[in-house]
């Protein structure tokens, strides 16, 4: 039956904008940031990779949490106004060990509130699941504004300036979280299946197989994107315009979302996903030097974050329902961002070092084609062929 419910999209859209307004400081920039203190790519690779790991438990827990109270929103307000608190620590050292316990603590907390808010715009929309993408576009939106406006901060004012920078980006997003609206809850059959029979199906444990592979194969790109592209004579200008240009070929997607997936189930465009990210990393690592080769690179992220990420969203929301909805949000996140990110980030500061940048995207790449192969094989859905 259709919904009647009006969906608050300019609050919700409030907030993504404001999520990944920070994301587009800290994503692109933070290794350089840590490279200027002299720490080592295993280190780096370390420090970037507690982002994932604390994905693996703590959208989980908050979640439940969630869950088990009825309510989402004091949630996101207590996650994002710590994460503000705790990253303040930043300022008190620089060690690699004083900055690794600092991001531990700070991801914890930060880690909680995109799920959270997943979950409440899913069920805002009710079966207007089309709406999402116009939404969720404003986040890509205001990651593209500040991690242009970040690269020329950072080539004028110095690296130093980026502590400052993402402090008062975290400000502004722990505000934000207090105008997210509390979504109706839905009602639900006593006799729904629990988290643990959903979870081991075959077609969702295919799904959450392919996320993990996909996060894995974007870990060199998250951890050393930046840092490669400088080495080979980029400026840090270019290195924010490109990571805009790979976040507008996403805001693209999100807003033809609704086209887009009336025309192709979820799991074709996965498939497609996948296979571009095997091209897209391999392309970088051994061709970075050609501007041809990185923009079309950029422009792929269409694929591997836009079309992925609406798919998965839209299969893990059809698997997981009524009460189950932040769990199965938390878990994607979980299994995905969470334990396959901090695989892929542990992956390649080892490999980094060992082996270099090209080898290093390399294997990102075959991640990638291995979670193609897990998808076309176990991922049978119905109307998803």
């Amino acid at each position: 039956m259709p919904s009647t419910h009006r969906v608050p999209a300019a609050r919700l859209a409030t907030f993504y904008f404001c999520y990944f307004a920070f994301l587009g400081a800290f994503a692109p920039f933070w290794p350089l940031y840590l490279k200027s203190l002299g720490l080592t790519a295993a280190e780096i690779g370390t420090l970037l990779a507690m982002v994932p790991v604390t994905r693996m438990a703590g959208p989980a827990l908050w979640g439940w949490l969630a869950d088990h109270h009825g309510r989402r929103t004091p949630f996101v307000r207590l996650t994002a106004v710590a994460t503000c608190i705790v990253y303040a620590g930043v300022f008190a050292g620089a060690t690699y060990s004083w900055l690794l316990a600092v991001m531990l603590v700070m991801n914890i907390f930060w880690c909680g509130s995109l799920p959270l808010v997943e979950a409440t715009t899913m069920a805002h929309l009710g079966d207007r699941f089309g709406q999402y993408g116009r939404i969720r576009a404003w986040g890509s939106v205001g990651f593209v504004l500040v991690v242009v406006g970040a690269g020329y901060l950072l080539d004028n004012a110095g690296v130093g300036s980026l502590l400052w920078l993402i402090l008062a980006l975290l400000v502004v997003h722990a505000a934000t979280a207090f105008v997210v609206p509390e979504a109706p809850r839905h009602p639900h059959r006593d006799d729904d299946p629990g988290v643990a029979e959903i979870v081991r199906r075959p077609e969702v444990l295919a799904l959450f197989a392919g996320c993990f592979l996909m996060a894995v194969s974007h870990g060199p790109f998250h951890t050393f994107y930046s840092i490669w592209l400088v080495d080979h004579g980029y400026s840090k200008g270019d290195v924010g315009w490109l990571w805009a240009l790979g976040v507008i070929a996403e805001i693209v997607v999100f807003f033809v979302w609704t086209r887009l997936s009336s025309r192709f189930s979820p799991r074709r465009l996965l498939l497609s996903a996948y296979g571009i990210a095997f091209v897209r990393f391999i392309a970088i690592g051994w061709l970075p030097q050609s501007v041809v080769v990185v923009i079309a690179g950029q422009i792929a992220h269409a694929a591997t974050f836009g079309c992925f990420h609406g798919a998965a969203v839209a299969l893990v929301h059809r698997f997981f329902r009524g009460r189950h909805q932040s769990k199965g949000q938390a878990l994607y996140a979980g299994v995905g961002f969470g334990a396959g990110g901090a695989v892929g980030g542990l992956m390649s500061g080892t490999l980094w070092d060992h082996f270099g940048g090209a080898w290093t995207f390399t294997a990102g790449g075959l991640a990638g084609l291995a979670a193609f192969a897990v998808t076309a094989r176990w991922l049978r859905v119905r109307d998803a062929a």
